[in-house]
Parts: C-alpha cells; structure tokens; sequence
C-alpha cells in the first residue's frame, strides 16, 4: 500500500495541502509547531479515523472552520483507490471510498494499514494490558476478516452481561443473564482462538527476530495470557467468579483481560532496560506486525515514525527505517533538522520536505 497523494485541509495549522510522496521515504523537516506532526497526525485519521494526539476531533479543525477533510490516492499493487475522510464541528464522520460516500470507519480503515511510532510508543511496553491487546487487535483486524464482527459480537455480549450484573432484582434478569452468558463464552473463546493462533505463528518468530537485531544483548520470553484461568473455560471462569464480579459490576474475566507479557529472565522488560531500549523493544514489535501483515496478505504499511530522534541513535533510527523498508513499508519521518539524520545520504529513493507554519515545500 502506498500513498501517491495526500491532500490535508483546515487541519490544524494546514490550510491546503498538496503533496506526492515517494514510495519508500518520506522526511519532514521542521521546528516544534510548524506542523509536521500535523501531517502525520492527518494521514493516522485515514488509517484509525481519529487522532494520535487528542481524543476531541474538533480540536484539530482549524479556526473558524466548519471542519477538515484528508484524502488521499492509494496505490494497492497498481489497483488505485480514491480514500477521503472529513469530520465536522458537530462530531460527523464522513468516509468516502472511491467517490461513494460512506458511514462506516471499518470500511476505510480496512483499506489502509496505517501505524504510528512516537515518543509515547513506549507506552505499550510501559502501560496498561490495553494497549497490547489493541497491538494485537489491529493486526488481527487487517489479517483475519472476521475478527472485526467476532470482536463486535464479544463486545455486544459483554456490555449486555455487565449490564445484568447491575440490576438489583436478579429474578427480572436471570434468563437475560444466563443467555448473554453462553453468549459471551462462545464469542470469547472465538477471540481467545484467534490470539492463541496469532500467538503461536510466524508472528511470534519475527519479534524475537527482530530483538536479536535490535537488543541482542538480552534473551526475551514473550507469552500470552488470555485472560483467565488456564485450566479453566471462560464459561466456567465466568460461573466461579460471579459473585465477586456481580457486586463490582463487571465481568473480570475474559479476552477483554488478556495480555502480552514480555520479560527478561522472568523479570518485566521495562523493569530492567532504558527507556532507548524499551523503544527499541517497540519497534521490534511493530516492525513484526509489518512483516506479518506482508507474509500472510502481501500487504504492505504506511509507517508513521513522529519524532523519531528522541532516545534513538542514530545507527538505531537507520537499522529501525532498513527494517521497515525490507516489509515494503512506505515511512513518513519527522524530525526537527538534518543534524538528526546523518545517515539520510545513505538513502538514493526518498523525499525531503521543509514543514514551516503549515506549509510545506519539497526540497529539489
């Protein structure tokens, strides 16, 4: 997937925007605020429908507008498709998907893989058990085409049990209840297989892949816990905490509760390495999402590397971008000036462009 061009307007600081992007390497030059972030941050809203910096969609419309459209030409193995999105002042989302217009975000969403490495990318190491299932579930949702109605149909059964669990008059709900958990056992182990299988394929190989490139001076031991008890099934696990769960008002268990653990020597990874390292650990893993996706769909991703001097060296910025470019990944690179890319003469197909106060100008 390439983008062979992008057109940003009333976003931010952008007021129109044109521009042709190389197939491979893209780099925006620029001081804090002059809006090359802003670009990224556009080109994320056709890959997720929304931001990366704000979860309020009206702050990225420029003043005084009524709100801001991205469009964009999608180049899919010379198969060209025609990608817009425009969300208003009032909330509205509106996809367009080769000029017939559209409500649906999973529909844009699925035709163009999109990720994002920034200086908070750390966080799925460092956060909560959430971020690595939405690690997960991204992959999963470009590279199984049922994941997104089996996860949708779980989440429905979910909210409908949690729900149950907070009326106070049990007799009014207890077949209501009893069905939304058989529901939930069914949808769930459904998702838990998709992990599990995801967990234990080529996937799982190319992260400790690429660790041995990366942070070759640590053995790590990555595993999957799904969520509950191992011996148990969900049903049951469900059944066995149900009357804890019920005075909470939520059910504890289940994929929506599963991880992704990684350690050193039985010991979280984030406990023992830097904070370079842990990003470095990061792009690891995102590199072998990338791999994977190529591997399974021929499908490549538009990487978006936002600020990618922070805590990387520059061999480690230069071995990070080699790795993307080996999957087919087309990258858009920020940074604040050529003296955090010294290695940017080693690239022959690339793009450099200067990013002042919203406007931007290739350089020849």
């Amino acid at each position: 997937m390439k983008l062979d061009l992008v057109q940003i307007k009333s976003f931010r600081n952008i007021d129109d925007l044109s521009i042709v992007p190389d197939a491979k390497l893209n780099f925006f030059l620029g001081e804090n605020g002059s809006g090359k972030s802003s670009i990224l941050e556009a080109i994320h809203y056709l890959g997720f429908t929304r931001s990366f910096r704000t979860s309020k969609h009206k702050n990225v419309i420029q003043h005084d507008q009524q709100g801001f459209t991205v469009f964009a030409q999608v180049n899919s193995d010379d198969v060209f498709h025609k990608l817009g999105l425009s969300r208003t002042i009032g909330d509205e989302c509106l996809v367009s998907i080769d000029g017939l217009k559209s409500k649906s975000a999973v529909d844009l969403v699925s035709k163009l893989p999109v990720q994002i490495f920034t200086p908070q990318s750390s966080e799925l190491i460092m956060g909560s058990p959430r971020l690595r299932r939405k690690y997960l579930d991204w992959l999963l949702f470009h590279v199984e085409q049922q994941f997104a109605r089996k996860f949708a149909n779980f989440r429905r059964c979910l909210l409908q049990l949690n729900a149950s669990y907070k009326i106070t008059h049990r007799a009014q709900s207890k077949d209501q209840e009893q069905f939304w958990l058989e529901q939930l056992s069914i949808f769930g182990d459904e998702i838990r297989g998709l992990y599990e299988t995801l967990m234990m394929s080529e996937f799982t190989r190319f992260i400790h892949y690429n660790l041995q490139e990366f942070l070759p001076e640590y053995s790590f031991d990555i595993t999957y816990y799904k969520g509950w008890e191992k011996d148990l099934s969900l049903k049951d696990a469900i059944v066995k905490n149900f009357e804890r769960d019920r005075k909470r008002g939520f059910v504890s268990v289940g994929p929506h509760k599963a991880d992704l653990r990684i350690k050193i020597g039985g010991v979280l990874a984030h406990e023992i390495l830097s904070r370079g390292q842990v990003r470095m650990l990061v792009a690891a893993l995102q590199i072998a999402q990338a791999q994977y996706l190529h591997l399974k769909l021929g499908k490549s991703v538009v990487f978006l590397l936002d600020d990618i001097g922070a805590e990387l060296d520059s061999s480690k910025q230069e071995l990070f971008i080699n790795s993307l470019l080996n999957t087919g990944s087309q990258l858009f690179v920020t940074a604040i000036d050529r003296n955090q890319l010294s290695y940017i003469s080693n690239y022959q197909h690339k793009k450099l462009f200067h990013v002042e106060h919203g406007q931007v100008r290739e350089e020849i």
